[in-house]
């Protein structure tokens, strides 16, 4: 019999404070995720946008279940990545707020999908939902890349709960 003791089953998470705490030393990209359903337009800021491959072209996206954006990607089968530059934290931050008019006076046109698309963003990838997952409170749509298009500009940072600028080293 072995002695050695299996930690395999014994699961401690960390407390959410202290995650939260750490996770936010994560510095990420801003964007905003549009999608519309029905004739609806939807969107949401979001920093939980990542690669997956290049062949073919995917990303994924975390988003809460408990919004309308998610249900109406959930629906629709795609949506847009907005990356924002420096100057949008406005933008930003009128799309991080629950239940308002988020796209009163924001300067956009719909892409080839269909959904919204910021004008003057650093990017933009439109994309189709190929998997759905979920994790905890958010919804994980892993997406193929339909369109994608590149500015030039300055990135929008988020870090340890504050919007702030790329500086880049030269």
């Amino acid at each position: 019999m072995d002695s050695t003791k299996d930690n395999r089953n014994t699961v401690t998470t960390v407390e959410q404070n202290q995650y939260k705490h750490v996770i936010g030393h994560f510095t990420t990209g801003v964007s905003i995720i549009t999608v519309t359903n029905n004739e609806i337009d939807f969107g949401i800021t979001a920093s939980a946008v990542s690669s997956v491959s290049v062949e073919p072209p995917m990303l994924l996206v975390c988003v809460n279940k408990n919004t309308g954006t998610c249900h109406a990607i959930l629906e629709s089968k795609s949506f847009t990545v907005n990356i924002l530059t420096e100057d949008q934290k406005d933008l930003a931050l009128q799309f991080a707020k629950a239940h308002t008019d988020k796209f009163k006076n924001a300067d956009f046109r719909y892409g080839e999908l269909g959904n919204p698309v910021f004008n003057q963003t650093l990017a933009y990838l439109e994309c189709r939902v190929v998997e759905e997952v979920t994790g905890g409170t958010h919804s994980v749509f892993m997406a193929e890349v339909q369109t994608a298009h590149a500015a030039t500009g300055e990135p929008l940072v988020y870090y340890r709960g504050k919007f702030g600028q790329f500086i880049e080293n030269k």
